[in-house]
């Protein structure tokens, strides 16, 4: 089924997938064969999906990354992970909707599972506070990453927010010192941690599920320093022309190929054509497969050698040769 497209660069993909529901809906109020009409529509389509997002902008990613049609982690959870039960609370102020995370199993292991969840309409946006999440979200992140260290379980974080909310509230709460906790914390975690970007990466916001094992990214996420916006807006004074946000977008080298070349990930998760949007069950699929390799790689390192590892990992971004 053709939907309302949300980015300007797949009005193409829109349009033909509108022209063959069309052909099938006409057939079948005819009760006519038109397969061999639409077949060469549908080999197009695909071919389209393929040539438009392989020459995709730094901007254009971030579009597909902050797209409200893509998987969000309880979508993954329900996708990849089997036998999920959520906690909610970090024992201290209260529940953040933000933040959801619980045990599940893969491939038959038990794991923890810590993810940014955003919502698809204004009602769950609100409920989510636009996967933005306050102090209590990160506490209760790091209660759950203390209890799977406990019991020797590893964790699968998913990383999908614009930042940490800035309100007056969770800056009266601690915002920064959450953030710079789960940062501490995080790199001596004695158990295997494997982050995923699976959507729009942001700022400190992100990185405090961030610091982990092995870092992963789908193929169409962004993870940055500062918003495109912000970035734009600071530099230029101007954060709102598509040519600004354009500028900014590059030189931040946001991507998942620019941080796989920088050494910041370890690997990029391929989508379907057309993005994970378009078939959330292939792009679960494979970051399935990729989550099971990795951790059957660092379940073999004692917990010692784990966290030596994850410190020289984090130790050697940055550095370079004159």
């Amino acid at each position: 089924m053709a939907s309302t497209p949300t980015l300007e660069f797949e009005r193409p993909i829109f349009e033909l997938e509108k022209q063959i529901d069309e052909l099938k809906k006409l057939a079948g109020d005819q009760q006519l064969s038109v397969a061999v009409e639409i077949e060469p529509l549908e080999r197009k389509l695909d071919t389209l999906r393929e040539q438009v997002y392989r020459n995709l902008s730094p901007l254009q990613r971030l579009q597909v990354a902050r797209s409200n049609k893509r998987p969000f982690t309880l979508d993954y959870v329900r996708l990849c992970f089997t036998d999920f039960v959520e906690l909610h609370g970090d024992r201290a102020f209260r529940e953040d909707a933000a933040i959801v995370g619980g045990w599940a199993r893969l491939d038959g292991e038990t794991v923890m599972i810590i993810g940014h969840q955003r919502g698809r309409d204004t009602k769950e946006n609100l409920k989510r506070n636009f996967g933005m999440p306050h102090p209590e979200g990160y506490r209760k992140a790091l209660r759950l990453m203390k209890l799977a260290e406990k019991f020797q379980v590893p964790v699968f974080t998913f990383i999908d927010t614009p930042g940490a909310w800035a309100g007056l509230g969770a800056e009266e709460r601690g915002q920064a010192e959450a953030i710079a906790r789960n940062l501490f914390e995080m790199s001596s975690l004695a158990t295997p941690i494997i982050a995923t970007v699976i959507g729009e990466g942001g700022s400190g916001g992100a990185l405090a599920l961030g610091v982990a094992d092995r870092v992963l990214m789908l193929e169409n996420s962004v993870y940055s320093v500062i918003t495109v916006e912000g970035c734009a807006a600071i530099l230029w004074k101007d954060g709102k022309s598509p040519e600004m946000r354009h500028r900014a977008a590059t030189a931040l080298k946001i991507t998942a190929p620019d941080l796989l070349d920088l050494g910041v990930i370890d690997e990029i998760v391929p989508e379907p054509a057309g993005g994970a949007h378009a078939n959330h069950e292939v792009a679960a699929k494979a970051l399935q497969e990729a989550l099971i390799k990795h951790y059957e790689e660092l379940r073999r390192y004692k917990p010692e050698k784990l966290v030596r590892k994850r410190r020289e990992k984090y130790l050697k971004i940055g550095k370079y040769v004159e």
